[in-house]
């Protein structure tokens, strides 16, 4: 039996279905406007499009780009209603049209609510920064509400991804939405540090980042809100700089050592994460003991030298040197340097440690008498002048001294710049060697002998010698006689009086003229010589007396009276 071929369609009834389908997608699209949000389920992935079901005859199409990340296939996804493509057979849809507007309903909820909002700052602008936000929206954040600190670098902030607080949203030409990061980072810090004053106490242990440093310490981070790491809580040592403990934006474990709850302010510390080395002190140093360390800081009146860290010595300035006089501790040491030091003393409660320097090196002052013996003469130079006299250069270190009374026997000079001047080559002599005062004397005069001795050896009381008027004054002559010494005739042995008044006899006598007189006395220890010219008057009226007396060719009495007589006629 053959086969029935099969009847081709009715062209009437496949037009009349056709129009039946084309009216029923009508009836569809009209069940929704442009710009509804619709939730479509993605069917299909292409290079370029994303295909999604909305739920109708008509698949939307999405570009790639308006994802972050590439969907896949079954996921579900908002997107809102752009066109009806009636000629097409389908509908145009845009899911960044759908972020966008979900967002903004977030948005106005955010700045009603004061909930924050996620945003990347994006770049700097004129007076503030521009946040990128969701659904490509964007936001103005003031330089001022950007952070809790003073921003110094705006340019750091670019880049960074944070929450905002929606400080206002109004519209002139356009949408502006106004941030503050400022307010959710202050929000931020008061919740975390009330959190950390009811949860942490003091001698606990916490972590947190160097955020800055001053003059007096760092500021640690905490968690939004700061602590003060000052510069005595670094080390147990002594500390100059900071930035050599910690280092800016290092995360470090404190020790919390004070908290002031009304405040807000809290204390913490690096040293005491490790033991007080001044517990176990004694273990290590005793007194007497050498000691290697290094200089730290130089004062007035000392330097102070690290023997470890956490324990740290004063040299005094006295004890830096044997010989030299130190005007500051800069001229034997400098900081950074090491030495080697000798401990003098010590108090653990107070936390000092006494220390010499000179005391680890030989004292030359004991070895003194023998280097420079009392009469030892030595060529050397004027160091330094002083009112009444000067220090001349030994050895290293030794000074002596030349008094303005030791540059003559014979001249009394009342400043030594009258004879000497600094720097001067001198001859001396050693006249005083006291290692026990560190004393050490010297003079020029006594390298010549005393003129004085001489001249009482050779002129005894009564004994006549000649001499240079030098000045005649109200009181007196005065005569320098040999040796270059100079003497004084007092007014009263000018001339007798009750002869001749001082002022008539000194009319005899002139300045430069010679004289000869009797010495009375002759002292060497007060350098004083007393002469006399009446005294030499009435020698020689008693050896004329004589001479008359004694005179052979006279046979005769012969009296004063006469003698007196004849030597006026005379």
């Amino acid at each position: 039996m053959a086969e029935k071929e099969a009847q081709p369609a009715d062209p009437s009834e496949t037009q009349t279905t056709a129009e039946s389908m084309q009216e029923q997608f009508l009836d569809q699209l009209d069940e929704f406007e442009e710009g509804t949000l619709v939730t479509g389920q993605i069917i299909q992935v292409g290079p370029d499009e994303v295909f999604v079901d909305i739920g109708y005859k008509a698949e939307g199409r999405i570009p790639v780009g308006e994802f972050e990340t590439v969907p896949d296939v079954g996921d579900s996804v908002e997107v809102v209603l752009v066109r009806k493509d009636i000629r097409n057979g389908g509908v145009a849809v845009s899911k960044r049209k759908a972020d966008e507007k979900r967002f903004w309903k977030e948005l106005k909820e955010a700045h009603q609510e004061r909930l924050p909002v996620d945003g990347k700052v994006a770049r700097t602008v004129k007076g503030g920064f521009e946040v990128q936000l969701q659904a490509g929206i964007k936001g103005f954040n003031p330089i001022s509400k950007m952070d809790i600190r003073r921003i110094e670098e705006p340019e750091e902030y670019v880049g960074i991804t944070s929450k905002f607080f929606v400080e206002r949203i109004y519209s002139e030409n356009r949408i502006n939405i106004v941030l503050s990061r400022r307010a959710w980072l202050e929000q931020e810090t008061e919740k975390n540090r009330n959190e950390f004053f009811g949860h942490v106490s003091i001698g606990d242990e916490v972590e947190g980042v160097v955020k800055s440093f001053t003059s007096f310490g760092a500021f640690v981070d905490l968690g939004g809100f700061d602590g003060l790491l000052h510069i005595n809580d670094m080390s147990w040592g002594h500390v100059t700089r900071p930035k050599d403990y910690v280092k800016k934006g290092e995360t470090i474990r404190l020790k919390v050592i004070k908290m002031d709850p009304e405040e807000k302010k809290i204390n913490l510390s690096l040293r005491h994460m490790t033991p007080d080395p001044w517990e176990t002190f004694e273990d290590r140093y005793e007194v007497d003991q050498v000691v290697n360390g290094k200089v730290t800081k130089l004062t007035d009146f000392g330097a102070f030298v690290e023997l470890e860290e956490g324990i740290e010595g004063l040299v005094h300035i006295s004890e830096m040197s044997w010989v030299k006089r130190i005007s500051h501790p800069r001229e034997v040491l400098s900081p950074g340097q090491e030495v080697e030091t000798m401990i003098l003393d010590y108090d653990l409660q107070a936390g000092r440690v006494s220390l010499g320097l000179k005391q680890v090196l030989p004292n030359p002052w004991d070895d003194v008498a023998n280097t420079f013996p009392v009469g030892l003469r030595l060529n050397t130079t004027v160091k330094k002048l002083t009112a009444s006299g000067a220090f001349v250069q030994l050895d290293e270190g030794i000074d002596g001294f030349l008094h303005v009374d030791d540059l003559s026997w014979t001249k009394k000079y009342k400043n030594p710049g009258a004879v000497l001047q600094e720097g001067q080559e001198i001859e001396v002599v050693v006249t005083l060697s006291d290692p026990e005062n560190q004393n050490v004397r010297v003079g020029i005069k006594q390298l010549t002998d005393d003129p004085w001795q001489q001249l009482k050896d050779a002129f005894p009381p009564r004994s006549i010698i000649e001499g240079e008027i030098t000045n005649i004054t109200e009181f007196g002559i005065f005569v320098r006689v040999q040796g270059g010494i100079e003497g004084l005739v007092n007014k009263m042995n000018v001339a007798d009086p009750k002869d001749k008044p001082f002022e008539e006899a000194v009319k005899d006598f002139s300045v430069g003229g010679a004289v000869r007189c009797v010495v009375t006395e002759v002292n060497p220890g007060r350098q004083r010589l007393s002469l006399s010219i009446r005294e030499l008057q009435r020698q020689e009226q008693r050896q004329e007396m004589q001479k008359y007396i004694h005179d052979d060719g006279d046979t005769g009495t012969v009296t004063l009276g006469d003698m007196l007589k004849e030597k006026q006629d005379g």
